[in-house]
């Protein structure tokens, strides 16, 4: 399963390398079908929230700094990533149980063995 947003250029690049590949991954789309909040916990456990939290993006850096402030813990990045789904780092690519941020060419041949 691949999560991310449509739009997302990093999204668009792991769906276009995936198909490439001959791997049929199904997409979820945070816009249309939401975040849930076990889901982000599922992710963070592997990952952090503190890297599932993106801090680079549009969205972050039009929230104002009290909304910034509130992220600054787990449970505070939780309710933001649930407000604005926007936040979260894209595109997260779910294998086996297993939850991968980002898009790197290198990174899914590791995964995918090819």
């Amino acid at each position: 399963m691949l999560y991310g947003i449509p739009n997302c250029t990093t999204v668009k690049k792991a769906r276009a390398w995936l198909a490439e590949h001959g791997h049929d991954v199904a997409f979820h789309d945070f816009k249309k079908q939401g975040v849930d909040a076990a889901w982000l916990k599922a992710v963070i456990g592997q990952t952090g929230w503190q890297a599932l939290l993106n801090t680079r993006g549009t969205t972050w850096r039009k929230l104002s700094d009290a909304e910034k402030t509130a992220a600054s813990d787990e449970a505070g990045a939780i309710g933001l990533m649930l407000a604005q789904s926007s936040v979260i780092k894209r595109p997260v690519l779910e294998v086996e149980g297993r939850y991968h941020l980002g898009f790197a060419e290198e990174q899914y041949q590791s995964i995918f063995g090819s």
